[in-house]
């Protein structure tokens, strides 16, 4: 994954292939933004970028259309860039949580002892933490001398989706470079063009995917099929209620996790996050059609024959006003409220 590959972030990679290009690259990075966005393939892209053996300059980014030309970028092809891509060059490590879900003092300290050695064939020696925010305190710790002084051949690259959860002497020490969602058209492009789906099914699954590429493939594969049903269910029970109790009952649709049965309260706001999100997608929709909007605009196009009947209960105001109640909720979720709490609140909202 070259640069020229990277879908959407055109300022920041143009901004990266520059700063490799002029040797102006800050040693500790900082990759920063939500799951699914290409982060992780940028720090991958980076790598090539110092190590490639033939590296190409003027290139055109091929995933973002038009554009300026990236002054430097990675072959893609030599052997150095080959192994980069399968995790098996020498020079690249890159660090992850283990089975434990967190990343141990020992696997900083092996990180930080191997940074201090020359490149073994490359010209860097590149460390990916991904997942940072998976670091205990005492490895955040254990890392802010390198940082804050890395060997010379050294580059560090942190990439998280909640940078906020790191300690602020980490984040001091590093160069942020904040990653946004990506356009609907955007991830479409990625899952036409990398993944082999049709132009329909890609639509539909980047429209609810809430400009996150990972989160888009979840979609397609059909693993988040449960979690659709349920938010149309949510949506069906309450469009004609009246009655608490009603919305209430509704609202365990969006408790469930994965298999139906209990699950962790973690586990419970990452479902209840991801059924938030098509919520809202699906409020759009039928908001739209309330509205007399075109067939064609529906994120969720499959679904219309489901939306005609809300949309004739639904009045567009209500619509915007159920739509701002879930991004409501999505916040709270997002500050660990309990579950159960934004649920019932949420489908009483509707």
């Amino acid at each position: 994954m070259a640069f020229r590959d990277i879908a959407g972030h055109r300022a920041l990679v143009q901004l990266i292939s520059r700063a490799v290009d002029r040797a102006s690259l800050p040693p500790s990075l900082l990759f920063a933004g939500p799951e699914g966005v290409g982060k992780r393939l940028a720090a991958t892209a980076l790598a090539q970028a110092l190590n490639c053996t033939d590296p190409l300059r003027g290139c055109m980014p091929r995933a973002s259309g038009s554009g300026p030309a990236l002054p430097l970028d990675a072959c893609g092809r030599c052997s150095a860039c080959t192994r980069i891509a399968r995790g098996a060059h020498p020079d690249v490590l890159a660090v992850e949580a283990g089975d434990g879900g967190a990343i141990t003092i020992d696997q900083v300290r092996r990180a930080v002892g191997q940074a201090r050695y020359r490149p073994f064939e490359g010209r860097r020696r590149v460390i990916v933490i991904d997942a940072a925010d998976q670091l205990v305190p005492q490895s955040q710790n254990a890392l802010l001398k390198t940082l804050e002084e890395p060997p010379d051949a050294s580059q560090f690259v942190l990439v998280t989706a909640r940078p906020d959860t790191l300690l602020a002497t980490v984040r001091s020490r590093c160069q942020r470079l904040s990653f946004g969602q990506l356009g609907t058209a955007e991830v479409t492009g990625v899952l036409v063009r990398d993944h082999g789906y049709d132009q329909p099914a890609a639509l539909a699954s980047a429209a609810s995917a809430g400009g996150s590429v990972g989160r888009a493939l979840l979609l397609a594969s059909g693993e988040l099929a449960a979690a659709r049903a349920a938010a149309l269910a949510l949506l069906q029970a309450v469009a004609g209620a009246s009655d608490t109790k009603t919305r209430l009952d509704g609202a365990k649709a969006l408790l469930a996790g994965k298999s139906g049965g209990k699950a962790s309260g973690g586990v419970q706001r990452q479902e209840l996050t991801r059924r938030l999100r098509l919520l809202a997608s699906m409020l759009r929709d039928v908001t739209l059609l309330a509205s007399g909007g075109d067939r064609a605009a529906l994120a969720n196009a499959d679904l219309h024959d489901r939306f005609e009947p809300l949309a004739r209960t639904v009045a567009a105001r209500r619509g915007v006003r159920a739509f701002a109640a879930v991004g409501e909720a999505l916040a709270a979720t997002a500050q660990n409220a309990g579950p159960k709490v934004v649920a019932d609140w949420v489908a009483c909202r509707l």
